[in-house]
């Protein structure tokens, strides 16, 4: 019998971070398992081959996947030309649906079966998206208990796995060790700034978060701040744009270990995506900020539905933390918002409390349970047969 061949394609490191762990369940269950696709560091060490680099997939706004629009397309039509030359028995697309669903509509319109991992934000906008998604996927995993909900009208086969983050914060975390490498002292207060890792959202975002922390320095000179950097790259960046222009802030500016430097805060300023889910894991007060293209604001501002951008006021269904958003991301607006978040102790205790119950909703072995229902997908297909 020959061994299972599993196509699987994740389009940034959130995906990739989903994809590890669903790559390392699903091998528990079909050890000579293959699986090839796109791939980054962390499914590589899992075993899996990469066709071609994540990170040239990873790009966001509408304006700047523009200038990549060529590229874009013909990786994905090369993914699915391999694909449709050499069918796996299942495809996995993880997250990126502007990319991923494309695919998983041509490869189950071949008869290849398709799992879409990480629904759409469609309860935030472009609902419609459900007929398409319908059209594309045989399964669909979703991270969110809220979501079944809305694709109730197409009668998706649909699972709640709950989210992988949620199953390993705070448990795989050092918070001695961390506490040792970014904390002298602690009676001293310490902000994270996390701008994002994306090269738009350094641009937009790096120069505001750091005039930020010099606001705060000159009320608070006690204060310390770390800023963790994605990578190699990410940090020269970095390390340039303090050098330049805020040596006379208090920053260590350190390698990845974002995760860390939340834990051991006191308070976040962060850019909206998946780090704010992490940091509201880690029951941490956050600001959280977004900052685009102006041209790619007015479209998206257009479209969207949902009251919040923050996954933590999605899923509290209340604003928990504050927003701040394009022309209101300054030290003016940010710096009293951290200040709250640092010295409020009501404010502090009732987010971790709320925090900690939105924690546990989510914390469903996420990966384990993702497996099973792929698992269940192909023996119902091997039936049907």
């Amino acid at each position: 019998m020959q061994p299972l061949r599993i196509g699987i394609v994740a389009g940034e490191a959130s995906g990739d971070i989903l994809g590890a762990g669903l790559v390392r369940a699903l091998k528990q269950r079909y050890p000579q398992a293959r699986f090839e696709g796109v791939a980054g560091e962390l499914m590589l060490a899992e075993g899996c081959q990469s066709l071609y680099p994540l990170e040239r997939l990873s790009v966001m706004g509408l304006v700047e996947v523009l200038g990549r629009l060529p590229e874009l397309l013909r990786a994905r039509k090369r993914l699915i030309r391999h694909f449709m030359d050499n069918p796996p028995d299942v495809f996995i697309g993880i997250d990126a649906p502007d990319f991923t669903l494309a695919m998983e509509r041509a490869l189950k319109a071949a008869g290849i079966p398709t799992v879409h991992y990480v629904s759409p934000s469609v309860w935030a906008w472009k609902r419609k998206r459900i007929f398409k998604i319908k059209q594309s996927t045989d399964l669909l995993l979703t991270l969110f208990p809220f979501e079944a909900e809305v694709y109730r009208p197409t009668q998706q086969n649909l699972r709640f796995v709950g989210h992988p983050l949620a199953d390993v914060i705070p448990s795989r975390l050092d918070l001695d060790a961390a506490r040792r490498q970014f904390r002298t002292d602690e009676t001293v207060g310490m902000v994270a700034l996390l701008p994002g890792s994306r090269g738009s959202e350094i641009k937009y975002l790096a120069r505001p978060f750091l005039e930020t922390a010099r606001w705060l320095q000159q009320r608070r000179p006690e204060l310390t701040f770390v800023l963790p950097a994605a990578n190699a790259y990410r940090y020269e960046q970095l390390q340039q744009l303090i050098d330049s222009a805020f040596p006379d802030v208090r920053v260590q500016l350190v390698l990845q270990q974002s995760r860390e430097v939340m834990a051991v805060a006191d308070a976040i300023l962060i850019a909206s995506g998946t780090a704010t889910l992490e940091a509201c894991l880690l029951q941490k007060p956050m600001v959280v900020a977004y900052r685009m293209a102006g041209l790619t604001y007015r479209i998206y501002s257009r479209m969207i539905k949902s009251r919040w951008i923050s996954l933590p006021n999605v899923l509290a269904d209340e604003e928990m933390v504050p927003e701040v958003l394009q022309q209101q991301v300054t030290p003016e607006v940010m710096g009293p918002l951290l200040l709250r978040a640092l010295e409020d102790e009501p404010y502090r205790k009732r987010l971790r409390r709320v925090f900690g119950i939105l924690g546990e909703q989510l914390r469903q072995n996420a990966s384990e349970r993702a497996a099973d229902a792929i698992v269940e997908l192909l023996e119902a297909r091997d039936a049907e047969r």
